[in-house]
């Protein structure tokens, strides 16, 4: 008996023991993840407790709390509805935060520790600290362009994005995604109500709640010959050079033909790469990715920024939306060498190359702004809840230098060409120099094709204001042409307000 009795014991003691050390771990290393915790009902209560900052464009509150008189004290509430959403994200009573409403959660709430100070003078005065205001870099002017342009473009397509920023700083100055949602059902103290509309949403096939400003990677069409016409000229061939053209293309190893748009583009044998901007020759530029090759082409993708895995855009350089990383794809055979095919097809934006909104908008401000890709950012500036300054972006980044000075400007040349003289011409702005690339890229077999166009404009000193990019997702024929309308729409509106920097 003592034999099977002492076992009893011992296991008893090790369950004994298992359960203290469990005990131990929550109380030391999980305590804050469950007091913290989103479904920590008391977390909510508490947290609804105080009055959580504004966030703030052009002036205007456009997330603010609202006194109630339920339980939870404050209402999260979006006076923009659907015009800021894909911005601020949403605050909901049950689940996470979403957008900036996340990424700057701790100074909205008032318990960060740069406002430290204002809670150790609330003590003694027993005030209840509230949270602290964010001030973004927007344009009120380019913002409310830029949604109503995507919402009612001619093209009538339900889908697209549209991001404007300075070339200068990398302040953004407008970021819309369609279709949109409204923020205001999701942030209801009516959680049955919020958890219904998020299910909604979730299932919408036009996929509402996605960032396609910064997250949604297409093929960029002929956008994308504005890098491969980087590395040409960096690699001997310039901007007056001609180059090898036609009506038609069959690459080695392919049996399929690379024409242009219309019979009437480049069907000479020869063009100067201004005119294969100009015009979006295919031909010419399928021809150039070859003879360049595949090593030349991605290298100079990447330096653009391309295969970048950990950008963001929020707090200068300190977190915030992260951003989808732009893709070249494939351009080798399965032994290592050039697949002519492959490589024809990506030097005109299609095949396996994939762009975000952000990259277009940034490869046009690197242009601009003589080769310099500034740091994109939509924080400007933190406030204390008595509105003195506790962190300011006055000093703006450089993130990556991909072209020369000399490279700038004759990509400028060239771009400025395509909206002079070429297929960019609806991007025209009186009194301004607007330089663009239009694309349009195929989906699918069964689908209209994309409208994309990046570009920039400059003032009469030759500074750049803004630079952009439009896509319209299955617009079908005409439909970079409305981009880039809309493109020049929102940049003659950030002239008009630039927007916080």
């Amino acid at each position: 008996m003592n034999a099977p009795l002492r076992r009893v014991g011992v296991v008893v003691i090790v369950l004994f023991g298992l359960l203290f050390a469990n005990l131990n771990r929550i109380q030391a290393y999980k305590a804050d993840e469950y007091r913290t915790s989103d479904y920590n009902g008391r977390v909510q209560v508490a947290k609804y407790d105080r009055k959580r900052g504004n966030i703030e464009a052009g002036g205007t509150a456009v997330a603010v709390s609202k006194e109630t008189d339920g339980e939870l004290k404050y209402l999260r509430s979006y006076p923009g509805d659907a015009k800021y959403a894909h911005v601020l994200g949403y605050e909901p009573v049950n689940g996470a935060a979403t957008g900036l409403e996340r990424s700057e959660n701790d100074f909205l709430a008032g318990t960060s520790d740069q406002l430290i100070v204002n809670r150790l003078r609330d003590m003694v005065t027993g005030d209840r600290t509230a949270g602290g205001n964010v001030l973004l870099t927007l344009s009120g002017r380019a913002q409310d362009t830029a949604y109503d342009e995507l919402r009612n473009n001619k093209r009538g397509a339900s889908k697209g994005a549209a991001i404007a920023v300075d070339p200068r700083t990398g302040a953004v100055q407008a970021l819309v995604s369609m279709p949109s949602f409204d923020p205001n059902t999701l942030a209801s103290h009516d959680t049955g109500e919020a958890s219904a509309e998020y299910n909604k949403l979730e299932q919408d096939a036009g996929r509402p709640l996605r960032n396609r400003a910064l997250a949604e990677v297409l093929p960029p069409g002929s956008t994308f010959k504005i890098v491969v016409a980087a590395a040409a000229l960096e690699n001997g061939i310039g901007k007056d050079t001609n180059i090898p053209a036609g009506a038609s293309y069959t690459p080695p190893t392919s049996g399929e033909a690379i024409t242009n748009a219309v019979p009437s583009i480049c069907p000479q044998s020869q063009v100067t790469l201004m005119k294969a901007v100009t015009d979006s020759c295919n031909t010419g530029f399928a021809k150039l990715g070859v003879q360049l090759g595949p090593d030349v082409i991605k290298e100079k993708a990447r330096q653009f920024g391309f295969e970048q895995e950990d950008l963001t855009v929020g707090r200068l350089g300190e977190g915030g939306h992260a951003v989808e990383a732009s893709r070249t794809g494939t351009m080798e055979n399965p032994e290592g060498g050039a697949d002519p095919a492959a490589l024809a097809q990506s030097s005109i934006g299609q095949r396996d190359v994939r762009m975000t909104p952000l990259e277009g908008a940034m490869i046009a401000a690197a242009v601009a702004n003589n080769g310099s890709q500034m740091r994109p950012y939509l924080v400007r500036q933190l406030l204390a809840p008595d509105r003195t300054t506790v962190y300011d972006t006055a000093d703006p980044r450089e993130l990556r230098r991909p072209i020369s000075g000399q490279v700038a400007a004759d990509l400028r040349d060239m771009m400025v060409s395509v909206v002079e003289n070429g297929t960019g011409r609806n991007a025209r702005i009186s009194g301004y120099t607007v330089g663009g690339k239009t694309g349009t890229a195929q989906s699918a077999p069964d689908r209209a094709d994309h409208g994309w166009f990046i570009g920039f404009a400059l003032d009469s000193g030759g500074n750049p204001i803004s630079a952009v990019c439009v896509v319209l997702e299955e617009a079908g024929s005409g439909g970079s042409a409305e981009a880039a309308r809309i493109a020049g729409q929102i940049m003659r509106a950030a002239i008009a307000e630039p927007g916080g920097r």
